[in-house]
């Protein structure tokens, strides 16, 4: 079939990829603009972008889908639209122009997780099992009926970037699957059922650690950030950035947000509402990550998060 593919960062590139490879005519790929990366702000393209012209497929680039976008798309007269990750909403007017309308690969088991973060907000509140759904996209956030679903454990060491390196690898092969049977017929989407949970999207602040909280949440919450927006806590009135921890309850009894090392020196706890974690790796302001224990060793115990 003819398609136009619309996603943007690296958790999009292997559907891209699958479906090219699958026999697909990708007529353009929209993405979104360039952005500043780095240290220096150098300008950019997307990583589906980037793919896209090895690819040496047409790329539209768009933060939104304009009247604009929307005459580029139907001037590609599409049979149908596939959308990964692209990071806007698809207007009413845009979504009439495939014959097919247009099929969203999201990663989640639909109704739950609608919305941007569902790889972070199914890690950060400790469900044992995931998936992705395709779907037939509507007006409403991740509303439209289904046309497939696969499903991927979540393993207790799973943070949100392994765990969509994963689904990104399946979901595109679920995604293919639902083309095909679109291709001849012996697909049909199902509308919704069960119930409905949201994952919005995630900012820094969420990203802040509470260490009243359990020690399994405390670690959830730190691999469902990770590696975006990123866990941190304050020290000394500066932000100070946590990698996953492993619950640990070995070491001295501590108090929420104390620090302090193992005898040996080998090892840093730090207390939280029901026992300790142990931290791996930290990055203190202005530095980079490095191991919790070599840190700790080089400015003593006595530290508290905040």
């Amino acid at each position: 079939m003819k398609l136009v593919f619309a996603g943007t960062p690296a958790v999009a590139v292997p559907s891209l990829e699958a479906l090219v490879q699958a026999g697909h005519q990708i007529v353009a790929v929209l993405t979104r603009p360039d952005a500043a990366l780095g240290r220096r702000r150098v300008m950019t393209p997307s990583p589906v972008a980037q793919r896209a012209a090895e690819m040496e497929i047409p790329v539209i680039k768009a933060d939104r889908v304009d009247p604009a976008v929307t005459e580029q798309l139907e001037a590609c007269d599409p049979d149908v639209a596939v959308v990964v990750a692209y990071g806007a909403l698809v207007p009413p007017g845009a979504l009439a122009v495939p014959r097919h309308s247009w099929i969203n690969l999201h990663f989640s088991l639909l109704p739950a997780w609608r919305g941007a973060a569902p790889v972070q907000h199914a890690v950060i509140h400790g469900d044992d099992v995931t998936g992705a759904s395709t779907f037939r996209l509507e007006p409403g956030m991740d509303t439209g009926p289904v046309y497939g679903q696969m499903t991927e454990v979540i393993r207790a060491d799973d943070t949100s970037g392994s765990l969509l390196e994963r689904l990104a690898v399946s979901g595109a092969e679920l995604l293919q699957r639902t083309l095909e049977g679109l291709e001849n017929g012996t697909i049909a989407a199902v509308p919704q059922s069960g119930e409905v949970s949201m994952a919005p999207k995630l900012t820094i602040d969420d990203g802040r650690i509470d260490w009243k909280q359990p020690a399994a949440a405390v670690d959830r919450k730190i691999r469902g950030v990770t590696p975006e927006p990123g866990a941190w806590t304050m020290l000394h009135a500066e932000r100070f950035k946590l990698g996953p921890v492993t619950l640990d309850n070995g070491g001295p009894a501590l108090q929420p947000g104390q620090v302090q090392a193992s005898g040996d020196g080998k090892a840093a706890f730090a207390g939280t509402g029901s026992g300790n974690v142990r931290l791996h790796r930290v990055q203190p302001a202005g530095r980079k990550f490095m191991p919790a224990a070599d840190w700790l060793r080089g400015i003593g115990d006595g530290v508290v998060f905040q």
